[in-house]
Protein backbone atom coordinates (compact mmCIF):
# COMPACT_ATOMS: atom_id res chain seq x y z
CA UNK A 1 0.00 0.00 0.00
CA UNK A 2 1.15 3.69 -0.87
CA UNK A 3 1.22 5.85 1.97
CA UNK A 4 -2.13 7.41 1.04
CA UNK A 5 -3.98 4.24 1.59
CA UNK A 6 -2.33 4.06 4.63
CA UNK A 7 -3.43 7.41 6.01
CA UNK A 8 -6.39 7.05 4.75
CA UNK A 9 -7.22 3.70 6.12
CA UNK A 10 -6.03 5.35 9.88
CA UNK A 11 -8.16 8.61 9.50
CA UNK A 12 -11.05 6.16 8.57
CA UNK A 13 -10.63 4.04 11.61
CA UNK A 14 -10.24 7.09 13.50
CA UNK A 15 -13.17 8.49 12.51
CA UNK A 16 -15.38 5.16 12.94
CA UNK A 17 -13.81 4.09 16.12
CA UNK A 18 -14.18 7.64 17.51
CA UNK A 19 -17.91 8.22 16.66
CA UNK A 20 -18.71 4.58 18.34
CA UNK A 21 -16.78 5.51 21.41
CA UNK A 22 -19.00 9.03 21.24
CA UNK A 23 -22.32 7.75 20.72
CA UNK A 24 -21.48 4.08 23.06
CA UNK A 25 -18.54 4.28 25.49
CA UNK A 26 -19.09 8.24 26.10
CA UNK A 27 -15.47 7.94 27.37
CA UNK A 28 -12.97 10.64 26.72
CA UNK A 29 -12.31 10.27 23.40
CA UNK A 30 -8.22 8.85 23.49
CA UNK A 31 -8.94 6.83 26.47
CA UNK A 32 -11.94 5.41 24.21
CA UNK A 33 -9.93 4.85 21.10
CA UNK A 34 -7.26 2.70 22.65
CA UNK A 35 -10.45 0.29 24.38
CA UNK A 36 -11.97 -0.02 21.14
CA UNK A 37 -8.57 -0.17 18.77
CA UNK A 38 -7.58 -2.93 21.50
CA UNK A 39 -11.08 -5.06 21.55
CA UNK A 40 -11.26 -4.70 18.03
CA UNK A 41 -7.51 -6.01 17.62
CA UNK A 42 -8.13 -8.61 20.02
CA UNK A 43 -11.18 -10.03 18.06
CA UNK A 44 -9.11 -10.29 15.23
CA UNK A 45 -6.59 -12.16 16.63
CA UNK A 46 -9.72 -14.41 18.03
CA UNK A 47 -10.94 -14.60 14.46
CA UNK A 48 -7.57 -15.85 13.11
CA UNK A 49 -7.03 -18.27 16.21
CA UNK A 50 -10.42 -19.88 14.98
CA UNK A 51 -10.13 -19.73 11.44
CA UNK A 52 -6.25 -19.80 10.66
CA UNK A 53 -6.47 -20.41 7.05
CA UNK A 54 -7.59 -16.75 6.82
CA UNK A 55 -4.51 -15.42 7.96
CA UNK A 56 -5.98 -12.04 8.50
CA UNK A 57 -3.63 -11.64 12.01
CA UNK A 58 -0.70 -11.96 10.00
CA UNK A 59 -1.81 -9.32 6.71
CA UNK A 60 -2.77 -6.86 9.64
CA UNK A 61 0.68 -7.20 11.49
CA UNK A 62 2.89 -6.99 8.30
CA UNK A 63 1.11 -3.85 7.60
CA UNK A 64 1.17 -2.43 10.89
CA UNK A 65 4.88 -3.29 11.10
CA UNK A 66 5.34 -1.57 7.78
CA UNK A 67 4.05 1.84 9.42
CA UNK A 68 6.87 2.28 11.66
CA UNK A 69 5.37 3.46 14.35
CA UNK A 70 8.58 5.05 15.76
CA UNK A 71 9.19 7.02 12.56
CA UNK A 72 5.77 8.07 12.63
CA UNK A 73 5.63 9.43 15.85
CA UNK A 74 9.14 10.57 16.45
CA UNK A 75 9.76 12.23 13.11
CA UNK A 76 6.30 12.98 12.47
CA UNK A 77 3.83 13.60 14.70
CA UNK A 78 5.60 14.37 17.78
CA UNK A 79 6.80 17.91 16.68
CA UNK A 80 3.07 18.78 15.46
CA UNK A 81 1.01 17.69 18.74
CA UNK A 82 4.31 19.21 21.36
CA UNK A 83 3.52 22.31 19.12
CA UNK A 84 0.21 22.54 19.11
CA UNK A 85 0.46 21.46 23.29
CA UNK A 86 2.40 23.89 24.21
CA UNK A 87 0.37 27.34 22.12
CA UNK A 88 -2.38 26.08 25.09
CA UNK A 89 0.15 27.05 28.31
CA UNK A 90 0.20 30.09 29.83
CA UNK A 91 3.68 31.12 30.54
CA UNK A 92 3.21 33.37 33.19
CA UNK A 93 1.47 30.72 35.08
CA UNK A 94 4.43 28.37 33.96
CA UNK A 95 6.63 30.79 34.95
CA UNK A 96 5.23 30.78 38.57
CA UNK A 97 5.64 26.68 38.86
CA UNK A 98 9.39 26.79 36.96
CA UNK A 99 11.36 25.21 39.46
CA UNK A 100 9.32 22.38 40.30
CA UNK A 101 8.76 22.06 36.53
CA UNK A 102 12.64 22.26 36.12
CA UNK A 103 13.42 19.70 38.96
CA UNK A 104 10.52 17.16 37.83
CA UNK A 105 11.73 17.15 34.02
CA UNK A 106 15.35 16.32 34.89
CA UNK A 107 16.00 14.75 38.64
CA UNK A 108 12.62 13.32 38.97
CA UNK A 109 13.35 11.61 35.23
CA UNK A 110 16.89 10.58 36.09
CA UNK A 111 15.36 8.93 39.50
CA UNK A 112 12.78 7.28 38.22
CA UNK A 113 15.34 5.55 35.84
CA UNK A 114 17.24 4.46 38.57
CA UNK A 115 14.61 2.92 40.19
CA UNK A 116 13.11 1.35 37.75
CA UNK A 117 16.63 0.07 36.33
CA UNK A 118 17.54 -1.06 39.63
CA UNK A 119 14.19 -2.99 40.17
CA UNK A 120 13.59 -4.27 36.92
CA UNK A 121 17.56 -6.03 36.66
CA UNK A 122 16.36 -7.37 39.87
CA UNK A 123 13.04 -8.90 38.55
CA UNK A 124 13.57 -9.65 35.13
CA UNK A 125 17.05 -11.00 35.28
CA UNK A 126 18.83 -8.47 32.51
CA UNK A 127 21.77 -6.47 32.58
CA UNK A 128 21.69 -3.21 34.71
CA UNK A 129 22.64 -1.03 31.10
CA UNK A 130 19.71 -2.85 29.50
CA UNK A 131 17.68 -1.81 32.46
CA UNK A 132 18.67 1.68 32.72
CA UNK A 133 17.50 1.76 29.39
CA UNK A 134 14.44 0.41 29.71
CA UNK A 135 14.01 2.69 32.76
CA UNK A 136 14.98 6.36 30.81
CA UNK A 137 11.94 5.46 28.23
CA UNK A 138 9.58 4.36 30.75
CA UNK A 139 9.88 6.90 32.83
CA UNK A 140 8.70 10.32 30.96
CA UNK A 141 5.07 11.47 31.12
CA UNK A 142 3.84 11.89 27.99
CA UNK A 143 2.54 15.16 26.99
CA UNK A 144 0.13 13.72 24.45
CA UNK A 145 -1.45 11.70 27.16
CA UNK A 146 -1.43 13.80 29.84
CA UNK A 147 -2.88 16.56 28.09
CA UNK A 148 -5.68 14.63 26.26
CA UNK A 149 -6.60 13.54 30.32
CA UNK A 150 -6.52 17.52 31.50
CA UNK A 151 -8.77 18.18 29.41
CA UNK A 152 -11.55 16.79 30.57
CA UNK A 153 -10.17 16.24 34.85
CA UNK A 154 -10.51 19.29 36.14
CA UNK A 155 -7.67 19.95 38.93
CA UNK A 156 -6.51 23.22 40.65
CA UNK A 157 -4.64 25.60 38.16
CA UNK A 158 -1.57 25.57 39.35
CA UNK A 159 -1.38 21.47 39.81
CA UNK A 160 -2.66 21.56 36.17
CA UNK A 161 0.40 23.37 34.64
CA UNK A 162 2.79 21.61 37.16
CA UNK A 163 1.54 18.43 35.34
CA UNK A 164 1.39 20.05 32.19
CA UNK A 165 4.57 21.61 31.91
CA UNK A 166 6.25 18.94 33.36
CA UNK A 167 5.07 16.18 30.71
CA UNK A 168 6.08 18.66 27.86
CA UNK A 169 9.60 19.04 29.24
CA UNK A 170 10.39 16.01 30.69
CA UNK A 171 10.42 13.99 27.60
CA UNK A 172 13.01 15.69 25.53
CA UNK A 173 15.42 15.45 28.36
CA UNK A 174 14.39 11.46 28.55
CA UNK A 175 14.75 11.11 24.75
CA UNK A 176 18.43 12.24 24.75
CA UNK A 177 19.11 9.97 27.84
CA UNK A 178 18.16 7.16 26.51
CA UNK A 179 20.24 7.98 23.56
CA UNK A 180 23.15 8.14 25.38
CA UNK A 181 21.77 4.71 27.76
CA UNK A 182 21.43 2.79 24.07
CA UNK A 183 24.74 4.23 23.05
CA UNK A 184 26.51 2.75 26.07
CA UNK A 185 24.40 -0.10 26.86
CA UNK A 186 24.26 -2.23 23.46
CA UNK A 187 26.96 -3.87 21.53
CA UNK A 188 28.22 -2.15 18.49
CA UNK A 189 26.78 1.32 20.05
CA UNK A 190 29.11 4.05 19.65
CA UNK A 191 31.41 4.36 22.50
CA UNK A 192 30.87 7.32 25.23
CA UNK A 193 33.23 9.41 27.44
CA UNK A 194 31.96 11.34 30.49
CA UNK A 195 32.93 13.98 28.42
CA UNK A 196 31.04 13.25 25.45
CA UNK A 197 27.87 12.15 27.50
CA UNK A 198 27.83 16.13 29.09
CA UNK A 199 28.74 17.31 25.46
CA UNK A 200 26.10 15.37 23.49
CA UNK A 201 23.47 16.44 26.58
CA UNK A 202 24.54 20.13 26.38
CA UNK A 203 24.23 19.75 22.35
CA UNK A 204 20.43 18.13 22.60
CA UNK A 205 18.75 19.63 25.25
CA UNK A 206 20.36 23.51 25.59
CA UNK A 207 20.53 23.01 21.50
CA UNK A 208 16.90 22.19 21.28
CA UNK A 209 15.77 25.28 23.58
CA UNK A 210 18.47 27.72 21.69
CA UNK A 211 16.63 26.87 18.34
CA UNK A 212 13.32 26.70 19.39
CA UNK A 213 13.59 29.97 20.61
CA UNK A 214 15.18 31.78 17.53
CA UNK A 215 12.78 29.77 15.52
CA UNK A 216 9.80 30.99 17.63
CA UNK A 217 11.55 34.50 17.87
CA UNK A 218 11.71 35.39 13.89
CA UNK A 219 8.23 33.88 13.03
CA UNK A 220 6.93 36.46 15.64
CA UNK A 221 9.05 38.98 13.75
CA UNK A 222 7.19 38.22 10.46
CA UNK A 223 3.88 37.70 12.57
CA UNK A 224 3.25 40.89 13.78
CA UNK A 225 3.83 42.48 10.41
CA UNK A 226 1.15 40.29 8.71
CA UNK A 227 -2.45 40.36 9.08
CA UNK A 228 -3.67 37.70 7.07
CA UNK A 229 -4.76 34.73 9.15
CA UNK A 230 -4.35 32.29 6.56
CA UNK A 231 -0.78 33.21 6.29
CA UNK A 232 -0.20 33.22 9.91
CA UNK A 233 -1.45 29.92 9.84
CA UNK A 234 0.74 28.68 7.09
CA UNK A 235 4.13 30.22 8.71
CA UNK A 236 3.09 28.39 11.89
CA UNK A 237 3.13 25.30 10.05
CA UNK A 238 6.24 26.17 8.42
CA UNK A 239 7.82 26.84 12.07
CA UNK A 240 6.81 23.18 12.89
CA UNK A 241 7.76 21.39 9.98
CA UNK A 242 10.47 23.23 9.18
CA UNK A 243 11.69 23.89 12.73
CA UNK A 244 11.74 20.19 13.76
CA UNK A 245 13.08 19.13 10.22
CA UNK A 246 16.50 21.58 11.36
CA UNK A 247 16.47 20.26 15.16
CA UNK A 248 17.18 16.71 12.95
CA UNK A 249 19.78 17.92 10.85
CA UNK A 250 21.22 19.99 13.53
CA UNK A 251 21.49 16.81 15.95
CA UNK A 252 19.43 19.32 18.82
CA UNK A 253 16.56 18.21 20.72
CA UNK A 254 13.14 18.55 18.26
CA UNK A 255 10.79 17.95 21.06
CA UNK A 256 12.63 20.82 23.38
CA UNK A 257 12.74 22.83 20.23
CA UNK A 258 8.60 22.43 19.28
CA UNK A 259 7.57 23.33 22.79
CA UNK A 260 9.50 26.59 23.20
CA UNK A 261 8.55 27.48 19.94
CA UNK A 262 4.63 26.60 21.37
CA UNK A 263 4.95 28.84 24.36
CA UNK A 264 6.57 31.85 22.28
CA UNK A 265 3.54 31.85 19.31
CA UNK A 266 1.12 31.10 21.53
CA UNK A 267 1.74 33.63 24.56
CA UNK A 268 3.97 36.58 22.95
CA UNK A 269 3.06 35.75 19.47
CA UNK A 270 -0.60 35.73 19.84
CA UNK A 271 -0.78 38.38 22.53
CA UNK A 272 1.54 40.83 20.59
CA UNK A 273 2.01 39.63 17.02
CA UNK A 274 -1.65 38.88 15.68
CA UNK A 275 -5.43 40.61 15.33
CA UNK A 276 -8.10 38.84 17.68
CA UNK A 277 -9.05 37.46 14.69
CA UNK A 278 -5.96 35.77 13.23
CA UNK A 279 -5.85 34.65 17.02
CA UNK A 280 -8.61 33.21 16.79
CA UNK A 281 -8.36 31.50 13.58
CA UNK A 282 -4.40 29.89 14.60
CA UNK A 283 -5.71 28.57 17.78
CA UNK A 284 -8.59 27.18 16.25
CA UNK A 285 -6.58 25.57 13.20
CA UNK A 286 -3.69 23.83 15.96
CA UNK A 287 -6.55 22.66 18.52
CA UNK A 288 -8.21 21.09 15.41
CA UNK A 289 -4.49 19.28 14.29
CA UNK A 290 -4.11 18.57 18.02
CA UNK A 291 -7.94 16.44 18.18
CA UNK A 292 -6.95 14.60 14.96
CA UNK A 293 -3.63 13.51 15.55
CA UNK A 294 -4.09 12.91 18.96
CA UNK A 295 -7.06 10.32 17.92
CA UNK A 296 -4.75 8.88 14.98
CA UNK A 297 -1.78 8.20 17.69
CA UNK A 298 -4.47 6.67 20.01
CA UNK A 299 -5.65 4.25 17.22
CA UNK A 300 -2.24 3.60 16.63
CA UNK A 301 -1.18 2.39 20.16
CA UNK A 302 -4.05 0.44 20.32
CA UNK A 303 -3.50 -1.78 16.85
CA UNK A 304 0.25 -1.64 17.60
CA UNK A 305 -0.12 -4.91 19.76
CA UNK A 306 -0.54 -6.93 16.79
CA UNK A 307 3.46 -5.41 16.18
CA UNK A 308 4.35 -6.74 20.19
CA UNK A 309 6.37 -9.73 20.66
CA UNK A 310 4.08 -11.01 23.84
CA UNK A 311 4.76 -14.74 24.79
CA UNK A 312 5.05 -16.70 28.59
CA UNK A 313 8.65 -15.53 29.37
CA UNK A 314 7.58 -11.39 28.75
CA UNK A 315 4.40 -11.34 29.62
CA UNK A 316 4.15 -12.00 33.61
CA UNK A 317 7.59 -9.84 34.09
CA UNK A 318 5.64 -7.06 32.00
CA UNK A 319 2.98 -7.19 34.50
CA UNK A 320 4.92 -7.65 37.20
CA UNK A 321 6.65 -4.20 36.26
CA UNK A 322 3.12 -2.24 36.58
CA UNK A 323 4.14 -1.49 40.41
CA UNK A 324 7.30 -0.59 39.91
CA UNK A 325 6.97 1.89 37.88
CA UNK A 326 4.69 3.28 39.71
CA UNK A 327 6.59 3.19 42.61
CA UNK A 328 9.38 4.90 40.84
CA UNK A 329 6.91 7.23 39.81
CA UNK A 330 6.12 8.47 43.35
CA UNK A 331 9.50 8.60 44.41
CA UNK A 332 10.52 11.00 41.55
CA UNK A 333 7.80 13.29 42.99
CA UNK A 334 8.08 12.62 46.44
CA UNK A 335 11.76 14.01 46.68
CA UNK A 336 11.60 16.77 44.58
CA UNK A 337 8.47 18.33 45.64
CA UNK A 338 9.48 17.54 49.84
CA UNK A 339 12.30 19.88 48.66
CA UNK A 340 10.25 22.27 47.21
CA UNK A 341 7.51 22.32 50.60
CA UNK A 342 10.72 23.78 52.96
CA UNK A 343 10.45 26.83 50.71
CA UNK A 344 6.78 27.04 49.15
CA UNK A 345 3.46 25.53 49.56
CA UNK A 346 2.32 22.52 47.50
CA UNK A 347 -1.33 21.33 46.63
CA UNK A 348 -2.81 18.75 49.38
CA UNK A 349 -2.66 15.58 47.35
CA UNK A 350 -0.57 16.85 44.72
CA UNK A 351 1.74 13.92 45.07
CA UNK A 352 -0.51 11.26 45.04
CA UNK A 353 -2.54 13.00 41.51
CA UNK A 354 1.13 13.78 39.87
CA UNK A 355 1.99 10.16 40.68
CA UNK A 356 -1.51 8.60 39.16
CA UNK A 357 -1.92 11.35 36.61
CA UNK A 358 1.77 10.50 35.29
CA UNK A 359 0.44 8.92 32.33
CA UNK A 360 3.07 7.06 29.48
CA UNK A 361 1.83 6.73 25.80
CA UNK A 362 3.07 6.63 22.12
CA UNK A 363 6.54 7.94 22.78
CA UNK A 364 7.55 4.85 25.13
CA UNK A 365 6.46 2.57 22.72
CA UNK A 366 7.94 4.43 19.52
CA UNK A 367 11.36 4.37 22.37
CA UNK A 368 11.06 0.74 22.86
CA UNK A 369 10.24 -0.08 19.22
CA UNK A 370 13.30 1.91 17.99
CA UNK A 371 15.99 -0.46 20.33
CA UNK A 372 18.22 -2.19 18.38
CA UNK A 373 17.51 -6.09 17.99
CA UNK A 374 18.88 -8.18 20.98
CA UNK A 375 17.71 -10.93 22.91
CA UNK A 376 16.04 -8.29 25.18
CA UNK A 377 14.21 -6.33 23.06
CA UNK A 378 11.06 -8.63 23.00
CA UNK A 379 11.00 -8.40 26.94
CA UNK A 380 10.91 -4.49 26.81
CA UNK A 381 8.74 -3.93 24.37
CA UNK A 382 6.28 -6.38 25.86
CA UNK A 383 7.12 -4.71 29.14
CA UNK A 384 6.50 -0.82 27.71
CA UNK A 385 3.03 -2.24 25.87
CA UNK A 386 1.65 -3.15 29.20
CA UNK A 387 2.04 -0.53 31.43
CA UNK A 388 1.28 1.94 28.56
CA UNK A 389 -1.81 0.21 27.62
CA UNK A 390 -2.22 0.41 31.88
CA UNK A 391 -1.61 3.84 32.16
CA UNK A 392 -3.72 5.27 29.63
CA UNK A 393 -6.57 2.85 30.49
CA UNK A 394 -7.27 2.30 34.06
CA UNK A 395 -5.33 5.22 35.47
CA UNK A 396 -6.38 7.98 32.34
CA UNK A 397 -10.15 6.63 33.76
CA UNK A 398 -9.06 6.66 37.59
CA UNK A 399 -7.40 10.11 38.02
CA UNK A 400 -10.88 12.32 37.93
CA UNK A 401 -12.41 10.32 40.98
CA UNK A 402 -8.56 10.83 42.58
CA UNK A 403 -8.88 13.83 42.52
CA UNK A 404 -12.17 14.69 43.63
CA UNK A 405 -11.33 12.60 46.64
CA UNK A 406 -7.72 13.65 47.67
CA UNK A 407 -7.03 17.54 46.18
CA UNK A 408 -7.68 20.24 49.19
Amino acid sequence: MTPFHVAAILVVLTAAFAALNHHLLRLPTTIGLVIIALAASAATMGVDALYPAFGIADIIRDQIEAIDFNQTLMDGLLGFLLFAGALQVDLEDLKEQRWIVAVMASLGVALSTIVVGVGYAWMAGVPILVAMVFGSLISPTDPVAVLGILKYVKVPKSLEIKIAGESLFNDGIAVVMFAVLVAVAFPGGESMTPGGVALFFVQEAVGGVALGGSLGWLTYQVLKRTDDYVLEILLTLALVMGGYGLAHELHVSGPLAMVVAGLFIGNHGVTFGMSVKSARHVTDFWHLIDEILNAVLFLLIGVEVFAIPFGDQAIWPALATIPLVLLARFVAVLLPVSAMRLRRSFTQGGVAVMTWGGLRGGISVALALSLPDSEWKPMILSATYVIVVFSIVVQGLTVGPLVRRVVR
